[in-house]
């Protein structure tokens, strides 16, 4: 149970669509490689080496956090650790990103694709999750993560990155059973991994699908919504739930039917436009382009001030990129967007 202090957080109350004095504010890979003191630590190991030593992820948590003054931290990890118990090769190779060695292709590949009920082979995440809450202070809350069905089920069908999701749209349309079946397992296995990082330490989760926007509304509806759908109904009710699914804002209403406290929102979509489309019964969250952060800062402030009038101080927004923060980003104008956010947003509230 959170404590008093982290229950009346800016960010959870923002959540919980209460009325607070600041906008709330926190930014996807806050802590990444535009941080020369993220860097620090990168250049020390690989990066799956880095996810799975709890001390180095802890430390880089807390580092982003604790510089750029934001209102929640984000548990420094990956979306595909899991795969690998569940009987994938991941490898983050030089230069290519995250490469799975053997990926699902057939029925017959369905079969060394394995459920996990037991989560002793990701503790490191979880001993992170213990130490990142330890050293917050009181009044910053911890998000945990993970990746969503179909964003992890792509990987593992597509065995990396993917223009075009062909074989995973393959499966997925031609083989009901198998994509059943590796959705089953990612969903089931999803389920205890987020409620394990709740139990570790974390005030929310944020379920990310990075991938959907490949998807029409109508193949979410049906090959995806149910899955996606049964992790959110599975985790604690009083622990809010981020769904952020990016590439195409035609998906939102059918995101606000999967569920979710928070409702993500990328820079494709008008703020205000897609905070009607998921609903004002939701806390959202978004949206500036991550790319203005290379413009010039008051082509930055301009798009900032625009996305908090449009929120009008309504109950719910959570200040935040449309995706994470780009390598080349000046670590300033990151600080800058911070501080302009609660600054502005005090004066509108104060305002009104």
């Amino acid at each position: 149970m959170p404590t008093q202090k982290l229950q009346q957080s800016l960010f959870l109350k923002a959540c919980r669509r209460e009325p607070v004095a600041t906008t709330p504010i926190w930014l996807m890979r806050q802590a990444g490689r535009y941080m020369s003191e993220y860097m620090a630590v990168r250049n020390q190991v690989s990066f799956l080496e880095l996810c799975k030593r709890p001390d180095l992820s802890a430390e880089v948590t807390l580092t982003a956090r604790e510089i750029l003054g934001v209102d929640a931290a984000i548990l420094f990890s990956d979306l595909l650790p899991i795969l690998e118990p569940m009987g994938l090769h991941l490898e983050y190779a030089q230069g290519e990103g995250p490469v799975i060695h053997n990926p699902i292709r057939t029925s017959t590949d369905v079969d060394r694709f394995h459920a996990v009920s037991d989560m002793s082979s990701l503790d490191f995440v979880f001993e992170t999750v213990k130490r990142v809450r330890k050293d917050l202070p009181a009044d910053i809350p911890l998000i945990g993560f993970a990746g969503a069905p179909f964003t992890l089920a792509s990987y593992a069908i597509e065995g990396g990155g993917s223009r075009h999701y062909l074989h995973t749209k393959k499966l997925m349309h031609g083989d009901a059973a198998a994509w059943d079946a590796v959705m089953s397992r990612l969903t089931d296995s999803l389920i205890n991994y987020l409620r394990a990082q709740i139990e570790a330490g974390c005030q929310a989760v944020q379920i990310f699908d990075s991938w959907a926007g490949c998807l029409s509304p109508h193949d979410y509806r049906t090959h995806v919504l149910r899955y996606s759908k049964k992790i959110i109904d599975a985790l604690p009710a009083d622990v809010p739930l981020i769904h952020f699914a990016t590439g195409n804002p035609a998906l939102l209403p059918v995101i606000r039917e999967t569920g979710g406290a928070v409702i993500g929102l990328d820079w494709r979509v008008d703020f205000d436009a897609g905070w009607e489309m998921v609903g004002r019964d939701r806390a959202v969250q978004g949206n500036l382009d991550p790319v203005l952060l290379f413009a010039d800062w008051p082509v930055i402030q301009r798009e900032a001030k625009r996305i908090l009038d449009e929120a009008a101080c309504r109950p719910g927004h959570i200040f935040n990129l449309g995706h994470g923060i780009l390598p080349g980003t000046d670590p300033e104008k990151v600080k800058s967007l911070v501080k302009f956010v609660h600054d502005y947003s005090a004066e509108l509230a104060a305002s009104r």
